[in-house]
């Protein structure tokens, strides 16, 4: 948070009649240094405007409420100052106080027009534009446009402005703001001077609206900031819409915001009772897990938030594993219970209840009943938090090694491992012909599809490309890699691609009979024998052993 970011001192009383301004409103940035998280885009401003390098036009993206129509006021601003003396020039820090800074925040300089292309698509609308242009500006150094939403200007409103915006009169200004740039024209893109405004971490978002309380001399916890934070989504405007709706809701006789308050508005779930039915899973509790989500749905918590909340457990733990930054929204005993699951859970166990999560979260949202949905995603996810590593599986059968079955299922008698032919191949074929060869004795199946039905496109253990000349099953490529797993102790990649092959390994073999069958029908003997007998066939003769 800048230290000179005024938010100044509402008055105790206010005046009758006077209506009331939301905060997003009320705290509108009126100095750039009172820019959340824009501190690269002001440095290029200020270094422009001392240098007199000013583009002529500038397109400001970014998501919903980062403060793009805000920057454009504040550009308007810093360009048109004029000082409490009225001598003053461009500007980084504009004062405020003159005539053209007052006019420009209130929205009355008729140098500054602002226009909402959402409404304005036109191309009548940017004619108005194109013959005001050639005038200079009434009472400003410049006459500046501002255009919201300009993906929105038709096709013909965006050509009629190339030329205009290429080489506008020294006196003229554009300003576009858009939340969809792919949507301009390049021809566009290519005419302006672009800053992409991020959006705010959530940490700065806190700290803003805990000085917005301050000055609002309204009481708030801080982790109900950081929920608040966190619902934002990077959008200052969204959160202090939240916070004014928070600020509402609370009773502020008993100690203000309170966090219990805020995730009960936004409908969030208790982030304690998350980590309790995290830990349920984890433990296998059948009962604890059905209780916890019978309690939630009571609550009013939606299923689809209760599988978010337990993602972001998961995300969670799986940064503290691998050494990531602390998130500051973060509450003391969520940082120790992520400490605690990540010194005793693997990456592979971490990853494989992130994918089991995601797939029953998009189920949920699909699901005609959530609830229900969401009860059988997680006995799945219980059930599969039980199974052995695949790699550790793999890797002890491969030893021999005993293989204890998972809780629950079928208890059967070890069966006498099979004597095997031939050993496992632990090292890669040199050629993909050896590598069918010994895919061929262990499934002869699978062999005789890769020998008649693919063309080799790379051979690069661990790495295989392959053509398909005939129609597969759908579990071939699986099928595959899970083989040469077993039988090279190496984890493959099997790729199937339209890229150019050789030829399958049938076709060549049928390419060199045809070849070893031409050789001999054109040599010199039996050439004379045909043509002394033109109706001869040449035989391959089969004999029996026998």
């Amino acid at each position: 948070m800048p230290e000179s970011l005024d938010l100044g001192e509402p008055p105790q009383l206010k005046p009758a009649g006077a209506a009331y301004r939301v905060l997003a409103r009320k705290y509108r940035p009126q100095r750039f240094s009172e820019l959340i998280g824009q501190d690269a885009m002001v440095q290029t401003l200020g270094n422009a405007i001392r240098r007199d390098r000013l583009a002529h036009a500038f397109l400001l993206t970014g998501v919903r409420g980062v403060g793009k129509t805000s920057t454009a006021r504040l550009i308007a601003k810093a360009l048109n100052c004029i000082g409490l003396d009225g001598q003053g020039g461009p500007t980084i820090d504009p004062c405020g106080m003159c005539e053209p800074c007052v006019a420009i925040a209130e929205g009355r300089h008729i140098d500054v027009v602002e226009m909402d292309a959402a409404s304005h698509t036109g191309i009548d609308d940017i004619r108005e534009i194109i013959e005001a242009v050639r005038y200079s500006a009434v009472s400003a150094r410049y006459k500046v446009y501002i255009i919201d939403e300009v993906h929105m200007l038709s096709k013909a409103a965006f050509n009629g402005l190339l030329k205009t915006l290429e080489e506008p009169p020294g006196h003229v200004k554009f300003l576009f703001a858009t939340t969809e740039v792919n949507k301009v024209p390049v021809t566009v893109l290519s005419r302006c001077q672009r800053f992409d405004l991020k959006r705010i971490p959530a940490d700065l978002l806190a700290a803003h609206f805990a000085h917005v309380t301050e000055a609002e001399k309204v009481e708030a916890e801080p982790e109900a900031l950081a929920l608040v934070a966190r619902a934002a989504e990077g959008s200052v405007r969204d959160g202090l819409s939240i916070l004014d709706q928070a600020i509402a809701h609370a009773d502020l006789e008993g100690g203000g915001v309170k966090a219990a308050q805020v995730r009960e508005m936004l409908g969030l779930s208790d982030r304690g009772a998350i980590r309790r039915l995290f830990a349920a899973i984890l433990a296998s509790d059948v009962p604890g897990v059905l209780q916890a989500v019978e309690q939630q749905d009571a609550l009013g918590v939606e299923p689809s938030a209760l599988l978010r909340g337990l993602l972001e457990v998961v995300h969670g733990v799986t940064r503290a594993k691998a050494g990531g930054a602390e998130d500051p929204a973060l509450s003391h005993e969520e940082r120790e219970a992520f400490a605690d699951w990540a010194s005793r859970m693997g990456y592979a166990t971490l990853h494989r209840l992130w994918q089991l999560l995601l797939k029953g979260h998009g189920e949920v949202l699909a699901a005609p009943h959530p609830r229900e949905a969401a009860e059988m995603a997680l006995l799945r996810v219980v059930h599969a938090s039980q199974l052995p590593d695949p790699g550790e599986l793999a890797r002890k059968l491969m030893s021999g090694e005993t293989v204890a079955a998972a809780p629950g299922a079928a208890a059967t008698a070890p069966a006498p491992a099979a004597p095997s032919a031939e050993p496992p191949l632990l090292a890669f074929p040199e050629t993909f012909e050896a590598l069918v060869a010994r895919i061929d004795k262990a499934s002869p199946l699978l062999g005789q599809q890769l020998h008649d039905f693919v063309g080799l496109v790379r051979y690069a253990p661990p790495q295989l490309a392959l053509r398909p000349i005939k129609p597969l099953p759908g579990e071939f490529a699986r099928q595959l890699a899970a083989i040469l797993k077993t039988l090279t102790n190496s984890a493959w990649e099997v790729e199937l691609s339209d890229a150019p092959s050789e030829p399958s390994l049938l076709q060549q073999e049928q390419a060199a009979a045809q070849a070893a069958r031409e050789e001999i029908l054109n040599a010199p003997m039996v050439a004379q024998v045909r043509s002394v007998f033109p109706d001869a066939e040449l035989i391959e003769e089969t004999r029996s052993l026998s």
